[in-house]
Parts: C-alpha cells; sequence; structure tokens
C-alpha cells in the first residue's frame, strides 16, 4: 500500500471509481462486467444485463451472434421459485448500421409466465421476438424457452430441450433463442474486490479462482445475416437494454402503468461497473449512448487509473486518457471507428475474417476479431481492460491480470454458443 494513504480513503476512492461496491456481496450477488453495477438495478435482478456480445458466428461467418444476459449470480439449486425472464419487461438489443449511434434494427424479446405442475413451476416461457425497423414493428418469432436446468429427472437429455427451443425466421436465414445457460464471463472477483487485487506476470498468468464458476444467467439471442444488415463501412454498433413500465405499485396485486422506460444498458463490459462514479451509475443507467458526451471526463480521467498507483505505484497515466475515449466511445481507426460521435456502443467491424485460433486478450494480442472490435464469448476482457487502464496504448505494456483466463464450461460449437447450464440437482455451488 502506497504510504500516505489510508485504507478507508482507498475504500472511498474505489467505491466512488466502482471498483468495490457500497453494499456488501454474498454468494450469487457478486459485481463485475455488468453484474450489480449499480445500486437501483441491483434490486431488479431480472432486468439488470451483465453482459453483451457482437461476434461473427464462427461455424456461419456470413452470420453475427448478438446475445445479452440478465440475471447475475443464478444458482441452478435455487427453487423452487427459480430464476426467469420478468413477464413485465422489455429486454431488447439494439443495431446502429450507419454510425449515428442510433439503433437502425432493435430485437424485443417479451415473455410470459407460466403456472407449471408439482412443487417445481413450470420454467419454460412462452415469448415473442419483434423486430423493430424503418418505423415498423413485425413479430418475427414465436416460442417457448427450454425449461431451466434442474436436474436429471426434471429435465432429462437437457442440450436436446435447448436445440428444440431454437427458433428460425426469415425463411431460415436467421435464429433467435432465449433461456437459461451457464455464465460465460469469468473472473477473480473475491480478489479484484480486495483492494483491486491484480497479478503482475506473464500473459498466461493463472493462480485465480472464477467466481462465476457454476453460476448461470438468462441469455436472449439471435444470429442474423451480415447482408441483411448493409451496415456502413462494415461496422455496426451494438448494445442492450431493458425497459420496465415506469409505475409500478405494489400490494396485494402488483399494478404496472405508464409509459416504458429504460432501467439498464450496456455496450463495452465494465464501463459503469469501473469508469462511471457510484453517483452517476443510475443515472448512466437511465441514459441512451448518444448521450454519453456527458460522462466524457470519467473516460478521459479514470478514477481506477488513480487507485492502482494508490495500490501499486505503476506510474498509470490518469488523465488525457484519449485513447479510452477512442477505444469505448468512437472505436478505433483502421478497426472498428464509427465517427466522432460519443457513444458507448459495442462495435464490430463485419469485414474482419473469424479468427481460427482465437486469442483470449483480443486486439492486444494481434487478434483484431476480439474485443474491443466487438466481443466474443472468450474474450478475457478483465485482463484486456485492466492493461488497457495501465496505458497499453499509449506504450505503457504491464501484463496485468486476475489469473482467471477462461470459462469452466467449454462453449457450445452452434447457436447460441454458450455453455448449457449446471443442473441444480448437480448443487455444484455447494461443494
Amino acid at each position: 500500500m502506497r504510504k500516505g494513504i489510508t485504507a478507508a480513503a482507498l475504500v472511498a476512492l474505489l467505491v466512488a471509481a466502482g471498483v468495490v461496491g457500497a453494499a456488501k456481496f454474498g454468494p450469487g450477488n457478486g459485481a463485475a462486467s455488468s453484474h450489480r453495477e449499480a445500486p437501483l438495478i441491483a434490486e431488479d435482478p431480472s432486468a439488470d444485463l451483465t453482459d453483451v456480445y457482437a461476434f461473427r458466428s464462427p461455424d456461419k461467418p456470413n452470420t453475427v451472434t448478438i446475445l445479452a444476459n440478465v440475471l447475475p449470480g443464478e444458482d441452478p439449486a435455487a427453487g423452487p421459485m427459480y430464476y426467469s425472464f420478468s413477464p413485465t419487461a422489455r429486454y431488447e438489443l439494439k443495431i446502429d448500421t450507419d454510425g449515428d449511434v442510433r439503433p437502425n434494427v432493435i430485437y424485443r424479446f417479451e415473455f410470459r409466465q407460466k403456472t407449471g405442475p408439482l412443487f417445481l413451476g413450470d420454467t419454460a416461457q412462452p415469448f415473442t421476438v419483434t423486430r423493430i425497423q424503418g418505423g415498423k414493428s413485425t413479430v418475427v418469432a414465436r416460442g417457448t424457452t427450454p425449461p431451466n436446468n434442474i436436474g436429471p429427472r426434471s429435465t432429462p437429455k437437457y442440450g436436446s430441450l435447448v436445440t428444440k427451443s431454437i427458433l428460425s425466421f426469415d425463411g431460415g436465414r436467421s435464429k433467435a433463442f432465449a433461456g437459461q445457460r451457464d455464465d460465460p464471463f469469468f473472473a477473480d472477483i473475491g480478489a479484484i474486490f480486495d483492494l483491486v487485487a491484480i497479478r503482475k506476470g506473464t500473459g498466461n498468468m493463472g493462480g485465480g479462482k472464477d467466481f462465476f464458476a457454476g453460476y448461470g444467467v438468462h441469455t436472449y439471442a439471435v444470429q442474423i445475416p451480415i447482408a441483411a444488415l448493409n451496415a456502413k463501412n462494415s461496422t455496426i454498433g451494438v448494445w442492450a437494454s431493458v425497459n420496465r413500465r415506469k409505475i409500478t405499485t405494489r400490494g396485494g396485486q402488483t399494478r404496472h402503468s405508464g409509459a416504458f422506460v429504460q432501467v439498464n444498458r450496456i455496450g463495452n463490459p465494465l464501463v459503469n461497473e469501473v469508469i462511471i462514479p457510484t453517483g452517476q451509475k443510475d443515472l448512466w443507467n437511465a441514459t441512451q449512448p448518444w448521450q454519453e458526451s456527458r460522462f466524457r471526463k470519467s473516460y478521459e480521467t479514470p478514477l481506477l487509473a488513480a487507485a492502482i498507483n494508490q495500490l501499486y505505484k505503476l506510474g498509470v497515466p490518469e488523465t488525457g486518457r484519449d485513447d479510452l475515449v477512442a477505444v469505448l466511445l468512437t472505436g478505433v481507426p483502421k478497426l472498428n471507428y464509427t465517427g466522432k460521435k460519443l457513444a458507448d456502443v459495442l462495435r464490430l467491424n463485419l469485414s474482419i475474417p473469424v479468427t481460427t485460433s482465437p486469442k483470449r486478450l483480443g486486439v492486444l494480442a494481434g487478434d483484431n476479431q476480439g474485443w474491443p472490435n466487438g466481443r466474443r464469448l472468450g474474450d478475457d476482457v478483465i485482463d484486456i481492460a485492466e492493461q488497457a487502464v495501465a496505458g497499453f496504448l499509449k506504450g505503457k505494456k504491464v501484463p496485468l491480470g486476475d489469473g482467471v483466463n477462461a470459462d469452466d464450461r467449454k462453449l457450445s460449437r452452434s447457436f447460441p454458443y454458450v455453455a448449457d447450464p449446471q443442473s441444480g440437482f448437480a448443487n455444484t455451488k455447494g461443494k
């Protein structure tokens, strides 16, 4: 610890930076990427977006896969009220195709809840997928999610249940899916929140403990032809949002009324988590990506950089971080630049071919198909972000990381690619 600053002062600094939460975190309540990242959304798990991903589909490279996850820290054994999508929320995937950071195409998922047999309940939810484009709304798919992976007696042959639930639309050229999956995000959250315990060493360092191992999320996803997007300069901007009715009245019967309002959003990973100060996190979730200029100072003078210097004396540049502005808000020239308009969206250059041997550090390792050019399920965004904040793009290359290099589950080889959730019967979190 740096001489002259107290532990209490450091905690205060880290809370302001969003690196340490102001609330206590217990099992199933970890925060990272965008898990429980803001005070209000932490009280609304079914609307809490954890991550969004956008990548050229590895087995169908003429398509792009876009998916978002909600409901952080799902313990598969947590019954009888198993986790589910909210029937009163709108879950959206938004795509900008012309660089103005306004959505040209929106895929909206809406769910219903059914009452199932016995005490297990029915976790299979009917849902619709609506495409909003050119001022028109069209229901493109209807289906039912697979049930949660409860156990071998309730949900035998779980993989086949998932396969049967994948929907096709646009004459079979596009696909949609929604349901419980393994959380593909990986990080040593316990160490990170203990005063930013980071590791310095080789790029393949290990020894970290993946907090998210065994936990699940709920995924909603689409796979669509690249040609159908007709993207300007072959680059799209992607983000996800969740909307709820403006007024909720609780009592003997809960009622929802008023217009739909945005309660959560996410583009790039870790933005609201470590860039936006705690006092502005709820405001950030309610604003739109094209309003990001009001938060520019937080990108140019990141509190995390100051915290790292206080703790580890690494000489990280603390001001004038135009490199972070480029990576997160405009795109990087000759990679995925979309213009001067500042916006936190996940930018993906669709002309870059699928990498046959993906590197977990993405662009930092010379693999231009990885984050911050889109985001694949295996991209190690914690290590990438730590090294970027340390000044990688300014020539200060410090091999930082959390010691966790991959998810504990193997990814699926086909859409939706996210691994099956572990079963409640296996109860891996109780071992």
